[in-house]
Formats: structure tokens, sequence, C-alpha cells
């Protein structure tokens, strides 16, 4: 067999790098490199990354997630993380889960050994007053989701965007798909408690239309929210290739209610959960179109 043919489909189909194993190229280095791995963790030293030798390094990698960050980092420097790897992202308010400061999920996820091929993100809004209280629903209930945008902007991530969230709905859903809980607690009457905070009112939106019904006022999301996802997406896209693209209407606008491309699975771009299912109703009033053309 051979090995450097074998190598590079290896890292093609399970999205490794010579990096991963300390080399640069798919050559004789390498092929050393995975047997040492390979004799230290007790497996057949045949310098082939096998689904069994990736499982293991990817493993490793994602329990030292930190000490693979680049070098380069300041702090004016960001990241998301795809596969193991980091992608940079346009926004100085970013926290990833094993940072002292995120939000690392326990449950409630599934873990994939392999290079998953996102096919679109789904936007959604947490109706809690912050990410920390959104993050503690989800946890209590068994659900997960890739990212949070808090009130003041900041990103977190709470996973690597390669394993699987329990976000969308339904397993094909989820397993095709990334999400994100923009937080906003959608009634009115929670003003007070954002002017308190210091955060400022919402914007209150009266006429958004869903699923062919106006919705009562509710609460928009801050101008850095916004600015936050337009920064998020550009990284998504970068990071996986999801186009950034909207759900549109037979008028060319954003759709507002269930896409059956959506639904099936069939659609690549950005949608909002009530584009999937005439349950869900975020985020209503979000004209992604709008923002993703201002990308």
């Amino acid at each position: 067999m051979d090995i450097y043919f074998y190598n590079e489909a290896s890292a093609q189909k399970l999205g490794w790098e010579p990096s991963w194993f300390g080399a640069t190229r798919f050559n004789d280095d390498l092929i050393e490199n995975i047997k040492k791995f390979q004799s230290s963790k007790g497996l057949t030293p045949d310098g082939m990354c096998g689904p069994t030798t990736y499982r293991r390094i990817y493993t490793e990698r994602q329990e030292n997630i930190l000490k693979f960050m680049p070098n380069n980092k300041s702090n004016k420097d960001s990241f998301i993380v795809y596969n193991a790897e980091y992608f940079d992202i346009e926004w100085p308010k970013v926290k990833l889960w094993f940072e002292g400061d995120g939000l690392k999920l326990r449950k409630g996820f599934r873990r994939i050994f392999h290079k998953r091929d996102p096919k679109f993100f789904v936007c959604h809004w947490d109706v809690c007053l912050s990410s920390e209280s959104c993050f503690k629903v989800l946890q209590n209930r068994g659900l997960s989701v890739h990212f949070l945008i808090d009130n003041d902007g900041t990103i977190y991530q709470t996973m690597d965007m390669n394993d699987v969230a329990y976000h969308a709905g339904s397993k094909k859903w989820n397993d095709l798909s990334l999400g994100v809980e923009i937080s906003n607690a959608y009634y009115p009457k929670h003003q007070d408690w954002y002017v308190k905070q210091g955060l400022g009112e919402r914007p209150i939106i009266s006429d958004a239309v869903v699923h062919g019904e106006r919705l009562k006022p509710f609460t928009g999301f801050y101008p850095q929210q916004l600015e936050a996802f337009k920064a998020l997406a550009k990284a998504v896209n970068k990071a996986t290739g999801i186009p950034l693209k909207a759900p549109l209407d037979r008028s060319k606008n954003t759709n507002t209610t269930v896409s059956k491309k959506c639904a099936e699975g069939r659609f690549e771009g950005f949608i909002s959960h009530y584009h999937l299912t005439s349950r869900k109703i975020d985020c209503a009033g979000l004209d992604l179109k709008k923002l993703l053309k201002e990308i």
C-alpha cells in the first residue's frame, strides 16, 4: 500500500492536517511522527492515520485545544474553532469554551470523529435576559448551541463547530447545521431591567410578520449584537464554506415563513428558526438578506 497516498486520502476524508503530528507535508517525517504517536497510544505503528488513529489525535487536540491556539494572538485577535482548528474572526469580544470566562457545555451535544460539513446556520433568540442565563436553561434541558451572542455583543462559542448541537428540533436539522442564540428577552416588560444594567432600552419591533401573522410589538436586537452576528457569519463562512445567503420569497426579500427547501435540508446558507418549522417565530424581524449583504 502507498502510505503517502493513504494519508493524503485520509486527511481529505477525515479533516486532519500534517501539522497535527508535527509535520509540514505528506512525507517521511509525517509517517515517522504518526508511528511515534501510535506507539505512545498503544496502537500498531504503521504510519497510517486511519479512523482509530484519527480518533485518538482528534480527542487529544480537543482536550488540549488551548495549547494549539496560534502563538501570534494579541489582545485584538479573536478566533472561532472548527474541527480542532482556529479561524480568525473580526470581532474583539469572543470567548471560547475552554477559556476561564467561557461557557463550556457538559451535555446535550454529540461529538463527531470525522470532518463534518454543515450546510446551514440557524438563528435563534433565547427569550432570556443574558447569554449566561440562556446557557443554564439549555444545560438544564439537555440542549445546546454552538454560539451565543450576549447583550453587549460578546460572542460565546460553547463547542467545536464540528460537533453536533441539539438546537434545531430534529436530528436531521441538527446534523446539517450550526446555531446561535442571540440574547433577547422578547417581551417589552423587560426594558427596565436592561436600563438598570446600563445597556439602554432595546429597539421595539412593531411591524414583524411571520407565518402570515403580524406579531405584537417585541424587543429587537441591540446594534452591537447585529454587528457581532455579521462578524460571526463572515468567520463561519470562511471556516466552513456555508454561503452568505438567506431564504428569499418570490419578491426576493427575506422569507417570513417556513421554507420548504430549508425544512427538507436542501438549503445552504443562514436561516432563522421559523424557516424550519411553523412552531417557531424566532428570529422574526431579522432581515438576514440585508445583514449578510452588509458583510
